[in-house]
């Protein structure tokens, strides 16, 4: 993933900064614990496509 891609990419529902999580292949926005898919090295920013993460889910630690 372009890092300058990822400055200029922010949660759709939120407007937030998101973290790149490259293991899980997902962009993670914290405050509305969301992990938006990552799919062939394009980022699905779509909330229907993204998975909600819990409170202690290991993704929001970073």
């Amino acid at each position: 993933m372009d890092h300058r891609l990822l400055d200029i990419l922010a949660c759709p529902l939120c407007k937030g900064p998101l973290q790149h999580a490259r293991s899980a292949k997902v962009l993670v926005c914290r405050a509305d614990r969301l992990a938006f898919p990552i799919v062939d090295g394009v980022p699905v920013m779509l909330e229907e496509e993204a998975r909600q993460l819990v409170h202690d889910d290991p993704l929001l630690a970073r």
